[in-house]
């Protein structure tokens, strides 16, 4: 989900710009992991169930299943009034779209499924767009840019850099595209930690060697939110769903990153981030 209980101790934090960032330490990044592993299955789960004429209730219920009886608790249900376990996004919407029974899924919708779940007062959070069906070649194309820029973001979430290393190594994977595909602005990723929502505020575009160092025991979501045609957003009467404003499609992506001496460590990635990283030439902590 995007940006917009302490366990028995004060956490560290890093100040920066009056805003004070929170330092897990290694024990609280295994902690998180453990969360990670809760969203990635129950991602898995609700993937596995995409098809024509499930409803995205029907896949809500999935998730909240699998985050139960993992003996966690989602993240998004009852957050500032959130109806769902996952935001269910399809098409044109790009983020927060709202589970329900009553919303089909036909051949050829994309959605985007984004979930979180808490564990032991850690959180992960993590988001994926998949095609109803087999995708047509600009949809396939739409997805895996996103997908793509979002792992070039991860690659960038080293030890000794800087926050808009990520922010840029996202925006120039979607502009080496021949395609003028459009970066939403103001929606990005997120610091992450005891809170779902920390700072600082990750922007899926910028120059680099700016913001905060990024350092050891540092979580972020890094989730870039793209769009085939103008990246201008509405939201709908709901007070949640973000939607393109020219009705063109969108896809999102998010992953949970904790920044390790030893390199990245996708949280909510199956294998810590090894496939997804390995184009970038970049080994993450396993």
């Amino acid at each position: 989900m995007t940006a917009g209980g302490i366990l028995g101790r004060i956490p560290l934090l890093a100040k920066w710009s009056g805003r004070m960032i929170q330092i897990k330490t290694p024990h609280e990044l295994e902690l998180m992991r453990a969360a990670g592993l809760v969203v990635a299955g129950a991602i898995a789960a609700v993937r596995a169930a995409v098809r024509p004429g499930v409803t995205t209730g029907e896949l809500d219920a999935i998730a909240e299943d699998h985050i139960r009886t993992a003996g966690a608790v989602p993240s998004f249900l009852g957050y500032h009034g959130f109806t769902g376990s996952i935001c269910a996004s399809i098409n044109d919407e790009i983020v927060h779209g709202i589970p329900n029974r009553g919303r089909v899924l036909a051949a050829g919708d994309n959605i985007s499924i984004d979930c979180g779940a808490i564990l032991q007062g850690w959180h992960g959070d993590s988001a994926v767009t998949v095609t109803v069906g087999p995708p047509s070649a600009e949809d396939a194309a739409l997805i895996e840019v996103t997908e793509r820029s979002m792992w070039a973001g991860l690659a960038r979430a080293l030890a000794g850099g800087r926050l808009t290393d990520i922010s840029h190594a996202v925006e120039q994977a979607i502009t080496a595209e021949q395609h003028p595909y459009g970066i939403v602005d103001h929606y990005g990723g997120h610091g992450i930690g005891t809170e779902m929502h920390q700072d600082p505020h990750v922007l899926n575009y910028g120059r680099p060697g700016r913001g905060p160092r990024l350092v050891p025991g540092l979580a972020l979501a890094i989730e870039p939110m793209v769009t085939v045609g103008d990246p201008a957003t509405v939201e709908l009467e709901d007070g949640w769903t973000v939607v393109t404003k020219d009705g063109s499609r969108a896809a999102h992506f998010e992953h949970s990153v904790a920044i390790t001496p030893e390199g990245p460590w996708v949280l909510t990635a199956e294998d810590g981030g090894v496939a997804g990283l390995a184009p970038f030439g970049i080994t993450p902590r396993t």
